[in-house]
């Protein structure tokens, strides 16, 4: 018994894959865990709609910059820039105050601020209402420790995109997203990867036909069936879930498509570097499973996580896809709003297909 358990541990010590799983791994998701899933929200941005101007609306906009939670976005001339500034996506939230809010706030000891919140992402929207709420709340008692007459502001909230709050519109389009990723990805790269363990590759690769038509043989079919699957998926959510459809549902197939094709050429390259369907599989669904759920930003906000997860964030297909499904589908936003998240997604995708190519040539080679 002492020399088979010795026998095995030399085995596993000399096997890298199983000092990565049982290691590597569990580092990996602690430390993906433990920076990603944070509730509390910092530099958000903020726009303000001042039509006062006295000194109380001015304070509390300041200790509103002076938590740490908000930073200034831009200052609001008039009502028609609301839409426009959250039609961009950036800002979370604009304060209103209303005309004569200092005046009414003295002479009534009664003033009314308002609270607008991009609620297409309701967890944000509640948690940066509670951050709102409670620094004003702070600014109410400071005041009213010095006043002889208690102060109130009533706050009015309003949640644009979602006024339910429903989290059906957070998690449907990372669900889309993420099962288009993955299934993409994986069925690809396991087909390419079966030829190769069956021989059938290398026959390919001798034959007249060249790399590129290898590639569109393999990877046509699943762009048509992931299409179909992605279709269904969208059909369900609209009338089972009822997910709203505010946007074009031509410019929403033609970037899922865009989006089909870049997973399947990722699937294609992790097909090139894996030897065996089993490698493939778990390159597909470990290496991407995770960093899509925790760094894709549909369910925690990416930019209060470490500057490298930030960074790594923005390598991977599945936050700029996020970011236009939601655009098109929540706030009904055209091409020209999402355009930048498009060439990245073109960018990615002739990236893949280029590597993909290359790594088939030096194969045949």
């Amino acid at each position: 018994m002492r020399i088979f358990i010795i026998k095995e541990f030399l085995q596993i010590i000399r096997d890298r894959r199983s000092l990565l799983i049982l290691f590597g791994i569990p580092v990996v998701q602690i430390l993906l865990f433990g920076f990603a899933l944070k509730s509390e929200m910092k530099n958000v941005h903020l726009a303000i709609f001042d039509q006062s101007k006295d000194a109380y609306s001015q304070e509390i906009s300041r200790k509103m910059l002076a938590s740490g939670y908000f930073i200034l976005d831009r200052n609001l001339a008039n009502a028609q820039e609301m839409d426009d500034v959250f039609r961009e996506g950036k800002v979370r939230e604009i304060l209103v105050f209303g005309n004569n809010f200092g005046e009414e706030l003295e002479k009534n000891g009664n003033a009314k601020i308002q609270i607008i919140t991009d609620a297409s992402d309701p967890n944000t929207a509640n948690i940066v209402y509670s951050y709102t709420q409670a620094i004003i709340n702070d600014y109410l008692m400071e005041i009213n420790a010095t006043t002889i007459k208690p102060l109130m502001i009533n706050i009015e909230t309003q949640m644009r995109y979602n006024p339910e709050l429903k989290s059906v519109f957070m998690f449907v389009p990372g669900i889309i997203t993420i099962i288009l990723m993955l299934v993409s990805t994986m069925m690809t790269s396991i087909s390419i990867t079966k030829e190769k363990e069956m021989g059938t590759m290398e026959v390919l690769l001798v034959s007249p036909v060249k790399p590129w038509q290898i590639i569109m043989g393999k990877v046509v079919p699943y762009v048509i069936l992931s299409f179909i699957s992605a279709i269904i998926i969208l059909m369900i959510s609209y009338f089972v879930f009822l997910m709203p459809f505010a946007g074009s549902l031509g410019l929403l197939l033609l970037e899922t498509i865009l989006f089909i094709v870049l997973a399947l050429s990722l699937g294609v390259f992790i097909s090139t570097v894996s030897k065996t369907q089993q490698v493939a599989m778990l390159l597909s669904m470990f290496a991407l499973l995770l960093p899509t759920i925790l760094l894709s930003g549909f369910i925690f906000p990416v930019k209060n996580m470490p500057e490298i997860l930030i960074w790594i964030s923005h390598l991977l297909p599945p936050k700029w896809f996020v970011i236009i499904i939601k655009n098109i589908m929540i706030k009904g936003n055209g091409f020209m709003l999402v355009w930048k998240e498009t060439a990245i997604l073109v960018g990615m995708t002739i990236l893949f297909i280029s590597l993909s190519i290359k790594k088939f040539k030096v194969r045949l080679e």
